[in-house]
């Protein structure tokens, strides 16, 4: 199995480790051609106005589009999941648009804010990531999930994971722990 990860900025190397240690191979994606042969996507966290400008530079909004709509797994970590709503509250940036709800940039705080947490229990039963550390950094929060949209993890009553399809997202950077969760349940969609 072959995982892209967005490589216009953020955390490439941390994800391309949690995947590795997982059995998959890796590539950076910097262009459309990048896409061919790989199974599953990552659209890592770090400055979405940065991001942003890099995929309108190099043309690969339509192409992660189409990526998507296939049907082939993302997943976007942090600012990565700002660039999956459908929605962006607080200086937005254009967004894929392939998540409905609405992710509001910086809600936690600056850098200075940035802080670790175990996600609440969903609903009184436990889940896929019960006792999973979260660390946020200046992390978005989602708000107004759609009907399609599952809620898998929460920190004080705000999603931090969801799923809709083949897409996940999470608010938090699963690749700066030891924990590869979140980077399965990509794979097991794969």
């Amino acid at each position: 199995m072959k995982v892209g990860i967005l490589a216009i900025q953020g955390d490439v190397e941390a994800h391309a480790k949690a995947v590795e240690r997982l059995g998959a191979e890796t590539a950076w994606v910097r262009r459309e051609k990048d896409l061919a042969g790989i199974d599953a996507l990552i659209l890592p966290g770090g400055e979405s106005t940065t991001i942003s400008k890099g995929l309108e530079r190099v043309g690969l909004y339509e192409p992660l589009e189409t990526f998507a709509r296939s049907g082939k797994p993302v997943l976007g970590t942090c600012a990565g999941a700002l660039l999956l709503a459908r929605e962006i509250e607080n200086y937005p940036v254009r967004s894929l648009g392939l998540l409905d709800l609405v992710a509001v940039r910086n809600a936690y705080g600056t850098q200075v804010n940035s802080f670790a947490a175990v996600p609440d229990v969903i609903e009184g039963r436990p889940g896929p990531l019960e006792g999973l550390r979260c660390v946020f950094i200046r992390a978005p929060q989602l708000r107004r999930p759609g009907p399609e949209v599952e809620v898998l993890a929460r920190v004080d009553g705000w999603p931090v994971c969801v799923r809709q399809g083949n897409v996940l997202a999470t608010t938090f950077h699963p690749e700066l722990t030891d924990d590869t969760r979140i980077h399965q349940l990509l794979l097991e969609k794969a």
